[in-house]
């Protein structure tokens, strides 16, 4: 057996880690509702979380620490991931607010990008942005 086999990657590990942050928020406001765990087994679908994992992370999500990537990219890619789970139920409450306030430092960013990220985020997801932003990502090529 390999240290890898004993321990796991260590993508995987911070996959882990990614999917206790989401479980985490989806069950900040109480349980976990019928889109919040659909949600979550899409993500541990993606994120390659077995279900003896996905049984674990949901008895004690707080049990995996925060790993954060170097890669910006990546960085905004989890959170777009944490703000999906959030606006599962199509509100964000000031709980939710808070724990993703720390969960995008945990992830690397600043104090004063972490506002500006969430508050952009929240206007995106909450259905608030402007036509022209609305135009923009439209026309947007992928």
């Amino acid at each position: 057996m390999s240290f890898s086999d004993l321990f796991g990657s260590g993508e995987h590990l911070r996959n882990l880690s990614h999917f206790a942050a989401i479980v985490n928020l989806a069950a900040v406001d109480g349980d976990i509702n019928e889109a919040e765990e659909s949600l979550l087994r899409r993500f541990a679908r993606k994120l390659d979380i077995t279900e003896s994992e996905y049984e674990k992370v949901l008895e004690n999500p707080k049990a995996y620490p925060l790993t954060p990537s170097h890669d910006t990219e990546r960085r905004l890619e989890r959170l777009h991931d944490l703000f999906r789970i959030i606006f599962a139920d199509h509100l964000i409450d000031d709980e939710e607010a808070e724990l993703i306030k720390r969960y995008a430092i945990g992830l690397g960013f600043s104090n004063h990008a972490s506002d500006a990220i969430i508050k952009r985020s929240i206007q995106i997801f909450g259905g608030q942005i402007s036509f022209e932003d609305y135009q923009y990502l439209l026309e947007k090529e992928d």
